[in-house]
């Protein structure tokens, strides 16, 4: 099932927390090489998850984390605009309806179903709270599961050849594709909406009138 959850909140979740951040640092660390910090505890965590964001995460039936991604505004402190900025051709993306989402992981025994739950997720985000658009880097990997899930971004900036290309772009919402990821992800939109409520406590179209 998904969850929505605020970084405040992730300590009342130990199990989910202790093996997000676990899976991250076998994904980002080991798998990936990339120059993270591991603390003593196993953990992979950085800066932005100080800053309270709200993550999503898939909860496999034994309660352990199956798969996740964290969000942030773009009116605030973001991994784009900190490290990235050299990709955006100049661009300043700062916005209420723009949010950035980052460390998108998924569990060492989770499969293609899941990693469509994840894009369904942060659809439905966009939905409750009126985004136009969502911002990520990604590298050559992701492009083969965003195709295949049917959530492709518009790349607005990259750097670097082959598997060292990294790259950053933007999500829009879009009904169609919706449907798509539903499909990709063997669930119904009913599922989809009633793990949203039971998370925030109203149903998406409530959130969209607060938007």
């Amino acid at each position: 099932m998904l969850r929505y959850i605020y970084g405040n909140e992730l300590a009342d979740y130990p199990i989910l927390q202790d093996t997000m951040h676990r899976d991250r640092a076998v994904q980002f660390s080991e798998r990936l090489n990339w120059a993270v910090t591991i603390a003593e505890n196993g953990w992979e965590r950085d800066e932005y998850d100080q800053l309270n964001p709200l993550y999503v995460i898939w909860q496999n039936l034994d309660g352990t984390h199956g798969g996740s991604m964290r969000f942030l505004p773009t009116t605030e402190q973001t991994m784009v605009s900190d490290h990235f900025s050299e990709l955006l051709n100049g661009q300043e993306i700062c916005s209420p309806f723009i949010w950035e989402c980052t460390r998108y992981c998924l569990g060492q025994q989770s499969n293609s179903r899941v990693a469509a739950a994840m894009m369904l997720a942060g659809g439905e985000l966009m939905r409750a709270f009126s985004l136009t658009h969502l911002l990520g880097v990604f590298d050559p990997r992701m492009v083969r599961i965003y195709s295949m899930i049917g959530a492709s971004p518009e790349v607005i900036g990259s750097a670097g050849e082959g598997r060292d290309m990294i790259s950053v772009g933007l999500w829009a919402y879009r009904p169609e594709d919706r449907e798509k990821v539903l499909r990709k992800a063997g669930l119904s939109s009913e599922i989809s909406e009633h793990w949203f409520s039971r998370s925030f406590g109203r149903p998406v179209q409530e959130m969209q009138q607060v938007a």
